[in-house]
């Protein structure tokens, strides 16, 4: 019995909030389901504990009402054959009341021990039991925080994808964009090239035409 109480103050004294944190801090029910997995097992072993020594109570006091009832008997025996005036039969019945009734006194010393002991059981299963249900409400209240707290990270993590999301778009459309007017600007400087060169050519077939005109005239003239 000394190694199940033992297990049980172990258990009854653990640090609740230790292994809230530690539930916490892990992220996970793990430990608490742990601690409840060995309460319920040492509350088990501690119900048959009780049980049994319950049950020993039981046949020592059983016992100790039968040897009180020879007692008593023998007792009454005595003082009959005393009136009696046979001796022998008083000494033989005196001898074995003195027997008896040290046979009580070791029955009542054994129950009154049993009975601190079954006590003892009792008041730890109490205590014990409290702690599973303190535990259990503690686990389903720490469960729901940790759903809630997955549910936000999920939400948080989702938030920060979609913002490297849109962050890598929005470079990639920048990029594209810039491309683009890269190519527009290219384009449009290879356009204004080649309306230049064609201007140029342009003003240089206008002007040749203009100096032949001239020179035509001047042939004319000059009767060529």
């Amino acid at each position: 019995m000394a190694n199940i109480l033992s297990k049980v103050k172990t258990l009854i004294n653990a640090n609740l909030h230790y292994l809230v944190d530690q539930a916490l801090k892990t992220n996970s029910l793990a430990v608490i389901d742990q601690y409840i997995r060995e309460v319920e097992n040492n509350l088990a072993d501690l119900e048959d504990a009780a049980a049994t020594v319950g049950g020993e109570v039981k046949t020592i006091q059983r016992r100790l009402n039968d040897q009180e009832q020879k007692a008593d008997e023998l007792d009454r025996a005595i003082d009959a054959f005393l009136t009696e005036g046979n001796e022998a039969a008083a000494v033989a019945a005196q001898s074995k009341l003195n027997s008896t009734s040290r046979l009580v006194e070791t029955y009542q010393e054994q129950v009154g021990r049993q009975r601190t002991e079954f006590q003892t059981l009792l008041d730890a299963k109490v205590k014990l039991e409290a702690r599973l249900e303190t535990m259990r409400q503690e686990r389903e209240e720490l469960g729901a925080l940790l759903e809630l707290a997955k549910s936000k990270e999920a939400t948080n993590k989702a938030v920060r994808n979609l913002d490297n999301l849109m962050g890598s778009g929005d470079s990639d459309i920048s990029g594209i964009a810039e491309s683009i007017r890269s190519r527009l600007d290219k384009a449009s400087a290879a356009g204004e090239i080649r309306a230049a060169s064609l201007d140029q050519q342009m003003d240089d077939v206008l002007e040749r035409g203009m100096l032949n005109s001239q020179l035509a005239e001047r042939r004319k003239k000059l009767g060529l």
